[in-house]
């Protein structure tokens, strides 16, 4: 089993270090961790200490003894998904299972056809828990370095990003529009790829037209299609094989 991860503000750098607030909580009273048990503390950015609990102090203070710290360099290939809006909390799955899976980036984006519609306060709430999904996934998964979650995006900004990439990707499975096959295409050695999933209702042509002045080529996954919510994943896995990062 490996060590539970907890997050810091700014990872240690001294010998000793004591672990509190949520996260102090959360160590000593969820996980019930004792002396002699080891954790890694990360700030999320990639910076990380390994480290031996020497003790527990009430219900939330956690003394530990820094033992090694690092820091893990940004991939090569950097991989990121622009999600289109899907329906309830199946935005926080999608979320989940791509930060669980290794996703360096999420853009949410509201295509044409979503159902759903961030605005307001609600997209201000419905972003939150967006990104407190990805900080959960990361620590879940034991990563050191967490998916950024960006800001609601507009079809012409996600054309403008697609632009900048390495490879630039929009997941369409249409009859009358001839696709290539993900595991087949050509990836980049270093840089980054930018893949858009599109809605339950797919992506419309006229998003699609953009999307491919701006250099992005329609992609398929397979002979099923997959729901809007889990296509990012198993995209994001056939990436990560396919680059060595699952090596």
């Amino acid at each position: 089993m490996t060590a539970p991860v907890f997050v810091v503000e700014e990872v240690p750098a001294g010998a000793e270090y004591v672990l509190d607030g949520a996260e102090g909580r959360h160590a000593v009273s969820v996980k019930r961790l004792n002396p002699g048990e080891a954790l890694v503390l990360t700030d999320g950015r990639g910076g990380w200490a390994e480290a031996v609990v020497t003790a527990a102090e009430g219900k939330d203070r956690l003394v530990v003894a820094v033992t090694a710290s690092g820091e893990e360099p940004e991939p090569q290939v950097r991989i990121t998904v622009v999600q289109a809006l899907p329906k309830g909390d199946r935005g926080e799955l999608a979320v989940e299972t791509m930060t669980e899976t290794g996703v360096d980036a999420i853009v949410p984006w509201q295509a044409s056809r979503c159902i759903t519609q961030w605005r307001a306060d609600r997209g201000a709430k419905s972003l939150a828990k967006w990104r407190a999904t990805a900080r959960e996934a990361g620590k879940q998964s034991r990563r050191v370095r967490f998916p950024e979650v960006a800001e609601a995006m507009s079809t012409k900004q996600v054309a403008a990003l697609l632009a900048g990439a390495d490879l630039a990707v929009v997941l369409h499975e249409d009859r009358d529009t001839p696709s290539e096959a993900l595991a087949t295409a050509e990836l980049p050695s270093s840089g980054s790829v930018v893949l858009v999933v599109g809605p339950e209702g797919g992506v419309s042509p006229e998003e699609l037209a953009v999307f491919a002045e701006a250099g992005a080529r329609p992609f398929r996954l397979g002979r099923s299609v997959l729901r809007t919510s889990t296509a990012g994943t198993a995209a994001t896995a056939v990436l990560l094989a396919r680059t060595g990062r699952w090596a």
